[in-house]
Formats: C-alpha cells, sequence, structure tokens
C-alpha cells in the first residue's frame, strides 16, 4: 500500500497538504469551520445545510458527478458559500485546499469512506464519515488506529446515536429493568434496492457530466451500465451501488448502523467471538443476498454502568426470506416465532405487532421491544408488564446534536472525543457489522470463530480473505 506522501509523489500533485500538520483546529476557540465536503449529493445534502445553519464556511466540494453541483450551487447566495471551489477528484481536492479547511465531510458510496477518510487524517483534519464507516473490517481498524494517531475530531454519521430513543433503550437496561439480558434480535425492512442478482452484462455510454473512472476509485474496473427505467438511478450510480459487494455493503451494513447502535451504547459489547449465517436467500457472486439471517455471540463483560453481565447473542434478519410456502416475504416473520408468542400478547388478548424495523432485547426479568431504527419508541412487553414499570429514570446526559457535538469538537470548544460516534466507538461497531458481511460470503451454517486481536477467524482461511481487500493503483493507502 502507498502511503499519503509517495501517492503525491507519484501523482505529481502539489504537497501543500503536508506543509500543514498541524493544523488541528479553526484558529481560535468559537470561530467558524472551514469545511470541505467530499460528495455533495445524497446524504451530504444535509449536511450542508448543517453546515449553512451553523453559519460554518465551505471552502470547497467535491463530487464526480457535476450534476449534483446544484446541490452545492443552491447555497451559493450564502456568504460562507460564495468562495467554495468545485472539484470532482477529492485526492485533488485535499491536497490543494488543506491550507484552507480544517474539517471534511464524507458523504459517498461506501468504497471511497476509507480512502478520502484517511487521506483526510492524514492531513490533520477533522472528519465526519458516514455509516457504515468503512467497506471492510481492515478498513475499520486502520481508521480507529488513525484517530488515536492523529488527534483529530472524529463522527460517523449515524445521527441517531444522538437520539433520545436509544439513550432510553440505554436506561432501562443499564437501570436494571431487564434482567441480564441474553439476547437480542433486530430487524429491518431493507433492502429497498436491487439484491441477490448476477453481475451486469451491459455497456452504456457514460453521462459527460459523470467521471465513472473516479466513481469506481478504489473498486475493480468494470464498465458503466445504466438503467433508465430504474427511478432510483440505473444499475449502480446513483443509489443502487448499495447491493454490490464491490461498492456497498447491502441492507446489513447500511441499517445496522442504525439499528444495533443501540446494543453498542447500552451493552458494552466489545469484539464479538463468533458469527454465523443461520439463512440466506438469493446469494450472488457480485451482490448481496435478498436476505439473511445472522448471529453474533459475545462473551462475558461489563455494562457501561460498571456491573458484570453474561454473555449474549444477536441475531440479524433482513430483506426476503423464504416462508413455509417456499414464497420470498419479509424477514420479520421469523422473529416474533423467535421471541415468542406470549411476549407479544396485549392486555386484550390480540398480539402486538412486530414493527418492520427495530429490535427486542429478551432479559431475565423483561424483554423490550424496540420501533424504528433509532429506538424512538421502546416498551417493555407484554404490554400489561409496561403499564406496571413505566419509564427508566434518566442515566445519560441529552445530546447536543450528532453534526453539533463534533463541530464542537473540530472547534476546541469540546475534547476530540466529545463525539458520541466518534471513531474510537464507531470503528469496532462497523468491524462487527461488517463481520456479518464476511460470514455471508462463506458457508451458511458454521460458526465463524473471531479472534480480535489477530484481527483473524481461526478457523475458515476461506472468510479471512474477506478482512480486507485489493485496491486499484493510486487509491491504496495504509495509516500504520
Amino acid at each position: 500500500m502507498t502511503s499519503r506522501r509517495s501517492f503525491l509523489t507519484q501523482s505529481g500533485l502539489a504537497a501543500g497538504a503536508l506543509a500543514f500538520p498541524n493544523i488541528l483546529h479553526a484558529q481560535n476557540k468559537g470561530d467558524k469551520l472551514r469545511i470541505a465536503f467530499v460528495g455533495v449529493g445524497g446524504i451530504n445534502k444535509r449536511h450542508t445545510e448543517d453546515t449553512k445553519a451553523a453559519g460554518d464556511i465551505v471552502a470547497c466540494y467535491c463530487d464526480v458527478d457535476t450534476r449534483n453541483y446544484v446541490n452545492a450551487l443552491a447555497h451559493k447566495n450564502d456568504p460562507n458559500w460564495k468562495d467554495a471551489k468545485g472539484y470532482q477528484d477529492y485526492r485533488k481536492m485535499i491536497d490543494e485546499q488543506a491550507k484552507n479547511i480544517d474539517a471534511v465531510i464524507v458523504g459517498t458510496p461506501d468504497h471511497h469512506h476509507f480512502p478520502a477518510t484517511a487521506l483526510a487524517m492524514m492531513a490533520r483534519k477533522h472528519v465526519f464519515t458516514q455509516k457504515p464507516l468503512t467497506h471492510t473490517v481492515w478498513e475499520a481498524r486502520q481508521l480507529q488506529l488513525a484517530a488515536e494517531k492523529f488527534k483529530v475530531a472524529t463522527q460517523m454519521g449515524n445521527h441517531g446515536h444522538a437520539n433520545e430513543g436509544n439513550r432510553r433503550i440505554y436506561e432501562f437496561v443499564n437501570g436494571g429493568f431487564l434482567g441480564d439480558v441474553t439476547e437480542i434480535h433486530c430487524v429491518t425492512n431493507r433492502p429497498i434496492w436491487p439484491q441477490g442478482g448476477e453481475k451486469p452484462t451491459t455497456t452504456d455510454p457514460v453521462p459527460a457530466e459523470f467521471n465513472w473512472d473516479l466513481w469506481l476509485g478504489p473498486a475493480p474496473a468494470r464498465p458503466f451500465s445504466h438503467n433508465p427505467a430504474n427511478k432510483r438511478g440505473g444499475v449502480y450510480h446513483m443509489f443502487n451501488w448499495r447491493g454490490f459487494l464491490d461498492f456497498g455493503g447491502g441492507a446489513l451494513a447500511d441499517m445496522a448502523c442504525h439499528t444495533m447502535d443501540s446494543i453498542f451504547m447500552s451493552m458494552n459489547p466489545g469484539y464479538p467471538t463468533a458469527v454465523e449465517v443461520i439463512e440466506i436467500n438469493g446469494q450472488s457472486s457480485d451482490m448481496f443476498p435478498k436476505g439473511a439471517i445472522l448471529k453474533w455471540t459475545y462473551g462475558p463483560g461489563t455494562l457501561p454502568n460498571g456491573k458484570a453481565r453474561p454473555g449474549f447473542t444477536v441475531t440479524w434478519y433482513d430483506g426476503m426470506l423464504k416462508n413455509e410456502k417456499g414464497e420470498d416475504a419479509l424477514a420479520l416473520e421469523r422473529v416474533a416465532k423467535a421471541i415468542g408468542e406470549e411476549k407479544l400478547r396485549m392486555p386484550d388478548g390480540s398480539l402486538q405487532k412486530i414493527p418492520t424495523s427495530g429490535n427486542v432485547y429478551i432479559g431475565t426479568k423483561e424483554s423490550l421491544l424496540v420501533t424504528g431504527d433509532y429506538g424512538d419508541r421502546s416498551r417493555i412487553i407484554p404490554e400489561a408488564n409496561m403499564q406496571k414499570i413505566g419509564s427508566p429514570p434518566k442515566l445519560l446526559e441529552r445530546s447536543i446534536g450528532h453534526h453539533e457535538e463534533w463541530r464542537q469538537a473540530c472547534l476546541g470548544n469540546k475534547p476530540i472525543d466529545f463525539p458520541g460516534s466518534n471513531f474510537k466507538y464507531a470503528a469496532p461497531f462497523t468491524e462487527t457489522i461488517l463481520l456479518g458481511n464476511v460470514a455471508q460470503r462463506v458457508e451458511k451454517g458454521k460458526k465463524l470463530l473471531w479472534d480480535a486481536k489477530a484481527m483473524a477467524f481461526t478457523n475458515s482461511p476461506e472468510a479471512n480473505a474477506f478482512i480486507n481487500k485489493s485496491y486499484r493503483a493510486g487509491w491504496d493507502y495504509k495509516i500504520g
């Protein structure tokens, strides 16, 4: 792998970023941040609004599709945007603009998260990177190392981490209401994009405004394909890339960063000891499956409140699975069976519906049903028990906002680890999720034993081959 310095030398780009290794914060506490955007379409539309609301300066922005520049240019009447310069290659942008920026916001397809974030951190810039933090387990470890090495403010964009819902779950668990949590079940209705298909075979003209080679970036080269009938934007661009092994993380990586977040907040799980595929539908050599059930095993540990907890399991259900009739049906049908009808009984005798996204904590005292990806509604089940117990007392401070947490750390008004989903937290969380994606690429029904210290499975050389990946020349970076 190439270091940033060797890349710059090889490419002939100026080494401006390397000349300013000590720019860690805006010049004075309370000053406006000078921000660079990697991507100005998609999720970064939201972050451009956050930046505008905060009054920060946008120094530059980058997008491989200049049609997305309209999202940046919409802010041109804002004086804090008026001098922003547009790029198509973020490597060039970070190098040329390093002396002019304090922070970088990365909102790209998953396969670009690591190189864009690594470059920003090597230039000693604060960074906010969308979920999932990385595309591979190795990349997650690298960004955790980078956070320790460069001492910049970091945040992964799982914005529900700052919400009230996840704090209530924490308070149910750490307030002792559930007893010992022994198993957790998580479900999502994703994917809402194609998965389970084979590699596209068509080759179509690339739009003049779009740089396909830069979009591919570190991924293996393949022809551009377009499907104008697809309302979500073609075969890959702008949205459907999530279903492809080379570019996204499927339903698991997309949604577990939200739905499983409360587990990492409330249970302090550490790294899993094992992961296995229980069921899979529509496995493909090029795409993630139509649906899957996966299970992680965690050893005994300590809750955030300092009390010992036993080991527990987390089971994940996504997409479409075969029902008893052999038909594709939403995976949530399996959750009700897994947790037991008696826990879903309402006072009137009817059964409580399982949400299309959410989770269920099974404890030795009580069980907790969570509706939504961000823990928005937490209820003791059965409902009659909730009416007896009520809401837990507050144990955690409430957030000032996901973006604002990071912003205050960037400005030096808060410690660099003040953001709740900083990379010390987000990297191991992402690693756990991605281990599930590795398991989906190898044999079903085998419990893969994970040695976190060695960053390797002890019983599957085949699975170890997917811990890292190969990168195209000019896109391979290594922190240490």
